[in-house]
């Protein structure tokens, strides 16, 4: 992978840009506001998606494969933190001096000084996000926003606006999230990773810490997080809003109930106002209340903000239902971290019933895999009847000696729960065998994994029995963010 050089000088005014991997969920949405500011757009990726067809149809050019005569006469390329550094394009550009942007870069430049709202924190931010957007919009806003998923309510992951007001899902995998000058800073939790890029908790921390007293409104950071506590104990900032159970904090969510649709209490400066979410799990509670925390900071009322959050209808790729077969319902959720793991098994078991939650884990980089294997192990032994077990997707990293996904599944206590099946189509066949009506089946990771729903169809009914709810999961593409 390349990480980026921060301290690079943004580039003047563009007529033209070149996006090398074009395709993901985050890059697809930059592209996608650069087309709405008149800029010519044209890209490439290793495959085609559903995704591409609609840049394309938006006006975008797009090349399959990489190649170097791709990218024309482009003022700028764009690129993903997954790219290797041998990609001909973006060596073109560089022996040709034309700026090379790291996607962070290219935000930056499109939010320029317009009023930002960033959201980081190593789970929940893309359905943060997605609240605070769908929110605004809700209240009247119109904000240009980017976020690292779709947001399904509004059947895109990017739009511009005609307010000053930005919302951003800020990525703090390798540091971009220090780049932009912040208004708002949002942390959901400080819950360690990518410490391949970090490589101490301490390192972490300290990230944060600069990303939240670089805000030049307010800090909106959880009260409940152990990481996010440490964070806000070493902050001095004028302006800081907590949210969360906590008895003190700034917006504090209690009465929750999860049973059915969620519901919780919200208490702001003696003010109080309950909450019914369409999103299932006590995780979504918190990041409503975040949310919510967010548009009170931005000076509306608090009977409004929770009206326009709990409108929200959820993100593609967070426990999104895909099919029901033979009364077996298939979802996916992106989680790949054992703390999202943790929340999305919880979300499922508060829908689940008198059936079984079988999950399938594709672990996601070699590094996390080997660091985090007995966390992972320890959160499926506990919340999942089952748990099949795929191999690594490595996404930007190279191999690691010995780590398989046969790490994860060494750690359970009890064999007899959990498979290790490298083989897709004899993992389908796996959970088929364990599956019957009323079972919920759940493929976790950020990484591919989604495409092996056609395949678990296929195993758990005949065509007749199945009933598919979502779009086709092979038109989309795993996120480079992650």
């Amino acid at each position: 992978m390349i990480f980026p050089d921060l301290t690079m000088a943004l580039p003047g005014p563009l007529t033209s840009a070149h996006f090398v991997g074009i395709g993901g969920s985050g890059m697809s949405g930059i592209a996608r506001m650069f087309l709405d500011a008149g800029i010519a757009v044209t890209g490439s990726d290793r495959s085609s998606n559903a995704t591409i067809e609609a840049l394309r149809a938006a006006g975008a050019t797009i090349n399959i494969g990489h190649d170097a005569a791709h990218l024309g006469s482009a003022d700028a390329l764009v690129y993903t933190g997954a790219l290797w550094p041998d990609n001909p394009e973006y060596l073109a550009a560089v022996v040709r001096g034309i700026p090379v942007l790291h996607r962070s870069q290219a935000l930056a430049w499109l939010v320029g000084d317009r009023r930002l709202v960033a959201v980081a924190g190593a789970h929940g931010k893309t359905t943060s996000t997605g609240m605070i957007i769908t929110g605004l919009r809700e209240l009247g806003s119109s904000p240009s926003f980017v976020n690292g998923g779709v947001i399904q309510g509004l059947g895109t992951s990017s739009g511009s606006g005609a307010d000053d007001l930005f919302v951003v899902e800020a990525d703090e995998s390798d540091g971009s999230f220090l780049l932009y000058s912040t208004a708002i800073a949002v942390i959901t939790n400080v819950d360690a990773d990518h410490l391949d890029h970090y490589g101490s908790h301490e390192a972490f921390d300290d990230a944060f810490v600069e990303f939240a007293a670089g805000a030049s409104e307010a800090v909106v950071v959880s009260s409940d997080d152990a990481g996010a506590i440490r964070v806000t104990n070493r902050l001095t900032h004028k302006n800081i809003v907590t949210f969360g159970e906590a008895e003190d904090a700034t917006v504090r969510m209690h009465s929750l109930t999860t049973e059915g649709p969620v519901a919780f209490s919200i208490a702001v400066a003696g003010r109080e106002a309950r909450v019914q979410l369409s999103v299932p799990g006590r995780h979504n509670a918190v990041n409503a209340t975040g949310a919510i925390a967010v548009l009170v900071s931005l000076g509306f009322e608090l009977d409004g903000a929770v009206h326009a959050v709990s409108s929200f209808a959820g993100t593609q790729r967070r426990f999104e239902l895909h099919a029901v077969v033979g009364g077996v319902s298939v979802y996916d959720d992106y989680a790949h971290h054992p703390t999202e793991v943790e929340a999305a098994l919880s979300g499922a078991r508060s829908v689940l019933g008198s059936g079984k939650l079988i999950a399938v884990h594709q672990p996601h980089l070699f590094s996390r895999t080997r660091d985090m294997a007995t966390e992972f192990a320890e959160v499926y032994e506990r919340l999942a009847d089952h748990t099949v077990v795929l191999d690594v997707f490595g996404a930007r990293e190279d191999p690691i000696p010995g780590v398989t996904g046969e790490l994860v599944s060494s750690q359970f206590a009890d064999a007899t729960r959990v498979d290790f099946v490298p083989d897709w189509q004899l993992a389908a066949l796996r959970v088929a065998e364990l599956a019957n009506e009323g079972d919920i089946v759940m493929t976790l990771s950020c990484g591919d994994v989604y495409r092996i729903i056609p395949q678990l169809v296929a195993a758990l009914g005949d065509p007749g029995e199945r009933v598919p709810v979502s779009p086709t999961v092979t038109d989309r593409v795993p996120s480079e963010e992650a």
